[in-house]
């Protein structure tokens, strides 16, 4: 025992000791994984029939010099106006609806699994005063209480629509906004409830904590569902009111009608008839197998499953549109949700 000590030490010691050494070094190796970034916005606006719409140009850029990738949120002091997602140059640049007076905008890279997340400095905008009634549109989690708004094929995610009323006390009757949405992915869907929201002129555009919902901006619930991949086969024995298997009924019936035929008609036909009939026996043989056959495929195999929603992250625009019955007011937002598990 004594030549395995070392230096005092017992071998337990020194192997514990060894151990913590290789986690701290595996520690320090995976944070070197997580590279700094740089966020960099830009804001233009322009006039839109009396309304502000805002183009926001985020490039983000790793310490190493390449671009990130991953999605970025657009913020007006803690209220979030937007997402989107980076392209391949590490750049996004969401359209927003902008409310009247002064804003001042950050742009958050979220970070992913190689970049660490950062903000860009405040850009200030101006968004056009009108006393026209107007409104402009907020999105909040609900499930997953986080944005952007993840999912696994299959499953759904919830997100509530604020809209929130400006200048509404000039309203003469009430104010109905639809609300829409685009840019899903195949296989997946989005439904409002409810699918339109009113306004009145005294319909308040901010909501303190502890009020009730008539004390605040009328809200949506935007339900995003996705879809799993179904492998099931549904097997079935044959035809509705059939006992036997419908490819046979298909290949023999016409078959016994032809062989009918044709034992009527022998000894009185000529060789080239018979050979016509035999032709005609083989064509309505082909021509039945032939038509049977999806009905076939589908009571053997059941119905074509769809396939799960494709995976990846997309940018999906939240549209509200409202008319007075002359003029149509559109506003928008785009959010990002990213889909996991799926095709």
């Amino acid at each position: 025992m004594r030549g395995l000590n070392c230096r005092g030490l017992r071998p337990e010691l020194v192997a514990a000791l060894g151990f913590a050494i290789a986690l701290a070094m595996l520690s320090a190796a995976g944070s070197a994984q997580q590279i700094p970034t740089h966020t960099a916005l830009t804001v233009e606006t322009r006039n839109l029939a009396g309304r502000t719409q805002a183009t926001a140009t985020v490039t983000v850029s790793g310490a190493d010099g390449l671009p990130a990738s991953g999605a970025v949120v657009i913020k007006d002091g803690d209220r979030e106006l937007a997402e989107a997602v980076l392209n391949r140059q590490g750049v996004a640049a969401p359209v927003f609806s902008l409310s009247g007076g002064d804003h001042g905008l950050r742009a958050i890279y979220v970070g992913d699994q190689s970049h660490l997340s950062s903000a860009s400095v405040t850009s200030d905008a101006t968004g056009e005063v009108s006393s026209t009634p107007n409104f402009t549109l907020s999105l909040a989690p609900v499930s997953p209480s986080t944005l952007p708004l993840t999912v696994t094929a299959g499953q759904s995610g919830t997100i509530a629509v604020t809209v929130v009323p400006e200048d509404n006390t000039a309203l003469t009757s009430p104010m109905f906004v639809t609300l829409s949405c685009s840019g899903l992915p195949s296989e997946a869907s989005c439904t409002f409830t409810p699918e339109s929201v009113e306004i009145l002129p005294t319909t308040p555009a901010s909501c303190p904590s502890g009020s009730q919902p008539a004390a605040c901006p009328p809200v949506s619930s935007m339900l995003l569902q996705t879809s799993q991949a179904v492998s099931s086969k549904v097997a079935h024995p044959g035809l509705p009111g059939s006992g036997g298997h419908p490819v046979a009924w298909a290949v023999l019936l016409p078959g016994i009608l032809g062989l009918g035929g044709l034992a009527w008609s022998t000894r009185r036909r000529r060789c080239f008839e018979r050979m016509a009939l035999l032709a005609f026996i083989g064509l309505l043989t082909a021509l039945g197998t032939t038509a049977c056959k999806p009905l076939y495929d589908y009571y053997d195999h059941g119905p074509p499953q769809p396939p799960a929603t494709p995976s990846g992250t997309y940018n999906v625009t939240v549209t509200a549109q409202s008319s007075d019955g002359v003029t149509a007011i559109t506003n928008s937002t785009t959010m990002v949700l990213t889909v996991t598990g799926g095709s």
